[in-house]
């Protein structure tokens, strides 16, 4: 069965020589298969993330260049002038199947620093409860490393661990992983299913396939591991595959198959669990206690009796059961400047007390852990 057959939440990366032709534009007829059969899936309840690659190849199209530039400027104009194309192909393709679209673009310097990160997540989540399908990716014309050694396939890793997804795809040129480069070795053999972050895997996988993209089956296969930190796992499959998308998520076994060792819930809160330096905790109330243990519902500011330490948004935090003792931890939504503010008060007066309302749990239930 695939790991897309329950999946609710799917991250999908496609690559660059699938959405420009191998370089030769963006291709229309592929990035509206694609879109109908996104479109299909959300009709079943399913959100979807797309990370694209493509930027630069269309901008080398448009420009004229038949190789890719080495220099880092000439890179990041063909990026700015590719990503305008590569925009509206998939604004026009999905709106062509009734799905409103999002354009993201994000560094790898977003997803690192800590505010950043929540702020991506909130615009991500927000984008998906209003059901539009953000369309990612990396923000090619102000980055710098990342240009040069960087690859989308780790950015749709990160994220699927952003997003909390059951599931990413990574549609490439190839049918799935090898134990050999196929196009080298006549006697690779193809392998369906394996446990991501596999070593044996790393010591497999070869490098870079085309001269228009960046990245190998090593990334992909190193994109596979950070997913399943977050207990996410990942299909490798080829991207011109007959309805792909559909009947990996009908559980047809397409392509390769990398499973996370840990569930999803348990990877993320296990984690939260594994904070042995904590930099601050609020006390709660006897009424939050209640709330948190015996109804699992979220921490609102109101029932904070105290705020310690000094804290940032996204800092694991403690709370406080009101004799002291540890009743969970989770991710604070709000500094601890911030929690002073608005302790023992209703989320409708944050905006007087903050000038700005942001969200109105101080931890969300999805990020805390009852101890």
């Amino acid at each position: 069965m695939s790991l897309l057959s329950s999946a609710r939440r799917i991250v999908v990366k496609v690559g660059s020589s699938l959405v420009t032709n191998e370089g030769r534009g963006v291709d229309a007829e592929a990035i509206a298969n694609w879109s109908r059969q996104l479109a299909a899936l959300a009709g079943e309840g399913r959100e979807l993330v797309m990370v694209s690659s493509g930027a630069i190849a269309e901008g080398m199209k448009r420009l004229g260049w038949a190789t890719r530039p080495k220099e880092l400027h000439e890179l990041q104009a063909a990026a700015a002038v590719g990503q305008m194309g590569l925009a509206q192909m998939y604004e026009s393709q999905l709106s062509a199947h009734g799905m409103r679209s999002a354009q993201v673009l994000l560094t790898h310097a977003d997803l690192a620093d800590r505010e950043r990160y929540l702020n991506a997540r909130s615009t991500l989540l927000t984008l998906l409860a209003h059901r539009v399908l953000p369309v990612i990716n990396e923000n090619d014309t102000v980055v710098n490393d990342e240009i040069k050694f960087g690859d989308n396939d780790t950015l749709g890793a990160l994220v699927a661990n952003l997003v909390e997804a059951d599931a990413l795809v990574i549609l490439t040129d190839q049918r799935g992983l090898y134990s050999a480069d196929p196009r080298k070795d006549p006697s690779a053999r193809f392998i369906d299913n394996a446990q991501a972050g596999d070593p044996e895997l790393e010591q497999m996988a070869g490098g870079a396939g085309s001269s228009i993209g960046r990245g190998g089956m090593i990334t992909k296969i190193l994109a596979a591991k950070r997913a399943a930190g977050s207990g996410a796992g990942t299909v490798i499959a080829w991207g011109r595959e007959p309805d792909v998308l559909l009947r990996l998520a009908r559980g047809e076994a397409i392509g390769t198959a990398l499973h996370a060792a840990t569930a999803k819930l348990q990877a993320r809160k296990q984690w939260m669990v594994d904070h042995l330096q904590m930099r601050g905790a609020v006390k709660v109330d006897a009424g939050a206690v209640g709330k948190l243990r015996a109804e699992g519902k979220s921490l609102l500011p109101i029932g904070v009796t105290e705020v310690q330490g000094d804290f940032h948004r996204g800092d694991v935090i403690a709370v406080l059961a009101p004799d002291g003792t540890e009743l969970a931890r989770g991710l604070a939504n709000y500094s601890s400047v911030e929690s002073r503010l608005i302790a023992r008060k209703p989320s409708s007066e944050f905006e007087a007390v903050l000038g700005y309302a942001a969200e109105p749990e101080l931890i969300h239930r999805d990020n805390l852990v009852l101890r």
